[in-house]
C-alpha cells in the first residue's frame, strides 16, 4: 500500500525534468523511467511548448530530442539559461553518421546543449540525468537575488517578496525582474529586456513591454508613480536604482 509521503500529488520530487519529444515511443519510455526514478516530468512536444512551459517551473534539466529542438531558443529565455541540456539522438541517425553528422553535433553543442546523447536506451539516459544533475549540485549556487535590502527573490520556490511582504507576480513579470537582479548595475534597452524575456527574435511591440513594466512597478514599488526600484532612464529603457 502506498503510504501518504509517497501520493504523487502530495509530494514534490527533488528535480523536474523538462523532456522535448515529439516522438510517441520516445515520449512513453522515458518519461515513465524518469518518473520511475523519482523524478518530475514537464511533457513537452516542441521548442514553443518547452519554453511557455519553463515560464512556469523552471526545470532542473531539459532533455531535447535533437531533431525537435534546436536548442538556441532555450538558451535565450532568462531562466534556462544555466539549465543543463542533455541532446538525444536517434541511434538510426547514428549508425549513418558521417562527417556532416558530426558537425551538427558540434553545431548542437555551440547553440548550448551539454551533452549528446546516441541512442534511445532509457536506462543510459537515467544514468547520465543522475551524472548531470550530481555535477550541477556540486557547483550550484544560491538561487536567490537581494536588492537594497528590500527585494528578495527565490528561484527554487519562485517567490518574490518586498521589505517581508509576498507579491504574486505573473511569469513574465517574474522573469523581467529576474533579468534586472542578473544585472542590477545595467541600463535596458527596451529591445534587449524583450530579447531577455520573450527570446531573440520574438515579434512583439515594445509598448507590450511598458506595459508589463506599469503591473510590476505597482506589485513592487511602494509608490508606483513615483518608482525607487525599476526606474525610466529616458530615451534608453530601464534600469535598478542604484542608489536605493
Amino acid at each position: 500500500m502506498m503510504s501518504s509521503s509517497q501520493v504523487p500529488t502530495m509530494t514534490t520530487p527533488k528535480d523536474t525534468i523538462l523532456l522535448i519529444t515529439n516522438s510517441e515511443q520516445a515520449r512513453s519510455a522515458f518519461e515513465t523511467s524518469l518518473k520511475d526514478a523519482g523524478y518530475g516530468v514537464l511533457m513537452t512536444t516542441n521548442e514553443q511548448a518547452a519554453l511557455e512551459a519553463a515560464q512556469h517551473a523552471t526545470p532542473s534539466l531539459i532533455v531535447a530530442d535533437r531533431q525537435t529542438c534546436s536548442f538556441n531558443r532555450l538558451r535565450l529565455q532568462a531562466n534556462l539559461r544555466s539549465v543543463p541540456i542533455i541532446a538525444v539522438q536517434d541511434v538510426k541517425s547514428v549508425n549513418g553518421a558521417n562527417d556532416t553528422e558530426e558537425e551538427t553535433y558540434l553545431d548542437d553543442l555551440d547553440r548550448g546543449a551539454d551533452l549528446i546523447l546516441c541512442g534511445r536506451s532509457a536506462r543510459e539516459l537515467i544514468a547520465r540525468v543522475r551524472a548531470v544533475l550530481r555535477r550541477t549540485e556540486l557547483g550550484r549556487k544560491p538561487a536567490t537575488y537581494s536588492f537594497a535590502g528590500i527585494l528578495q527573490m527565490d528561484l527554487d520556490r519562485h517567490e518574490v517578496t518586498v521589505s517581508g511582504r509576498s507579491v504574486n507576480l505573473t511569469p513574465k513579470e517574474f522573469l523581467i525582474l529576474r533579468c534586472f537582479l542578473e544585472s542590477p548595475c545595467r541600463v535596458f534597452t527596451r529591445q534587449e529586456m524583450l530579447n531577455c524575456v520573450w527570446g531573440d527574435g520574438y515579434a512583439l511591440e515594445e509598448h507590450a513591454l511598458d506595459v508589463h513594466i506599469h503591473s510590476l512597478r505597482q506589485k513592487i514599488e511602494e509608490n508606483s508613480g513615483v518608482p525607487k526600484l525599476i526606474v525610466t532612464v529616458r530615451g534608453v529603457g530601464y534600469k535598478l536604482r542604484s542608489d536605493t
